[in-house]
């Protein structure tokens, strides 16, 4: 039976683009509030507990780097796939990344029974902190298989313009985690009170729903893709080499990321342990307006793909022209809300007053460059859509590693915490920089020489 054209082939480019991406930046915001009220009810237990969940996080977010960076190739392979009619290879690189979401997870497992508590204590010697850090830690790496099949199921629906899907997916699982966090963490309903284990648990009770619910959909719903369990159990090694050439720089580029968090709160310990649990909400707190923004970013990397793959210059050049647009105007809200209600903000997570004396003026400066960086985001789209993702992973080791970390540290030596969040803006200039640099020349040697 033939397959009819992908609906990224015709539809209108900005009407395709509010379609594919809307549903992910919902569930994108969705995401970003559990994150937020995963944090809260953790700081209601103890500043200590939430400042554990914030040096647990560059191992954590090791494990989303590795789930995303294959989506990703995966993504691009599938979707440019689709676009040149050549179905046999979409189905062997959906097929292909289900084999490769196993060996991701077997690597976190082992990580989580062994490294857990070793990592722990190369950022504190509090044993308060090793132990909260420690439990939390070792459940969402050793039942991260939730987490890695949720990515690759929706990376799925994502490649084949069924954004929808997706949303319901991410939704109900973020759901599910923001209902289960009380329930677990302070012993409701007639559960035991975990504590800061409650909050991991749920975490991955949340992550295991949304992969269920995403492999359903995929069964069921998504036609453009073939699976087949014998392709699953014998891996194609040209299928994961191609995978894998632009999934690598994105994995690369966001594990540059946990390396930057952790070097941060080695820095920011030097000042106090309070420093790092502002750092932290920092993080929880810019993922409202970056999550949005990396949901608009999921939706324009399959629509560049397809008509990368199908020769359409016209649509790539509108939908890059609008995406860009709409990214930094989403940023430009967030930095409204953090220089006005910055107080506000970190009262949300039962902040005392030294942490609203550090946190104020981080989160102010901080948003000065969220404008920037929503520009790099966009522009950032193009190079995982084409398959030259070394170009993110230039960008993103010129900003975290050999700009960001270095004048923190340099800062840090003046003895004024404030000084250090000036490390933020000065590293996302240089990220704009190099972005706009390599986008103009890939720009110019693929879209404009495109018959």
């Amino acid at each position: 039976m033939p397959r009819e054209e992908n609906k990224m082939g015709v539809l209108p480019v900005k009407k395709l683009i509010i379609s594919m991406s809307l549903p992910m930046m919902i569930s994108m915001l969705v995401q970003a509030l559990y994150n937020v009220v995963d944090s809260i009810y953790v700081a209601r237990l103890s500043e200590a507990a939430l400042t554990s969940v914030t040096m647990a996080f560059p191992l954590q977010n090791l494990m989303i780097a590795l789930g995303s960076g294959t989506g990703v190739g995966i993504n691009a392979l599938l979707s440019r796939s689709l676009g040149e009619k050549r179905f046999e290879r979409s189905d062997a690189a959906a097929n292909n990344g289900l084999f490769l979401t196993v060996i991701n997870y077997l690597i976190f497992l082992l990580t989580g029974l062994f490294a857990s508590k070793a990592f722990i204590r190369t950022q504190t010697v509090s044993p308060e902190l090793i132990s909260y850090g420690t439990t939390y830690l070792r459940i969402v790496c050793c039942m991260s298989f939730g987490l890695f099949f949720q990515m690759t199921f929706e990376r799925l629906l994502q490649s084949t313009g069924r954004t929808l899907y997706s949303m319901i997916s991410q939704t109900v699982g973020a759901v599910i985690n923001i209902i289960l966090d009380p329930i677990m963490i302070f012993g409701l309903l007639g559960c035991p009170k975990f504590g800061v284990a409650g909050a991991a648990y749920a975490t991955v009770i949340g992550q295991c729903c949304a992969a269920l619910i995403g492999l359903s959909f995929n069964l069921k719903k998504n036609t453009d893709i073939r699976f087949s369990v014998n392709s699953i159990l014998k891996p194609q090694a040209d299928i994961i080499k191609e995978i894998y050439f632009v999934g690598v720089p994105s994995i690369l580029m966001m594990s540059i990321g946990s390396l930057m968090t952790y070097m941060m709160n080695l820095i920011l310990k030097t000042f106090s342990e309070t420093a790092i649990a502002v750092f932290g909400v920092y993080f929880k707190l810019q993922s409202f307006f970056f999550m949005p923004v990396f949901g608009l970013n999921n939706g324009l990397i399959p629509v560049l793909a397809y008509n990368y793959g199908a020769r359409r210059k016209d649509r790539i050049r509108e939908a890059l022209r609008f995406a860009i647009i709409l990214a930094m105007s989403i940023m430009a809200v967030g930095t409204l809300v953090f220089e006005l209600f910055p107080a506000a903000l970190l009262r949300m997570f039962d902040a005392s007053e030294d942490m609203i004396l550090i946190g104020v003026p981080a989160l102010r400066i901080i948003c000065t460059s969220f404008t920037v960086a929503g520009a790099c985001i966009a522009m950032g789209s193009i190079f995982q859509a084409f398959s030259q993702s070394f170009y993110s992973l230039i960008i993103s080791v010129g900003r975290q590693l050999l700009v960001l970390i270095p004048v923190a540290f340099l800062l840090s030596r003046l003895g004024n915490v404030k000084l250090v969040w000036l490390a933020f803006p000065i590293a996302e200039v240089v990220s704009f920089v190099l972005s706009l640099y390599f986008f103009r020349k890939l720009y110019r040697n693929t879209v404009e020489k495109m018959a």
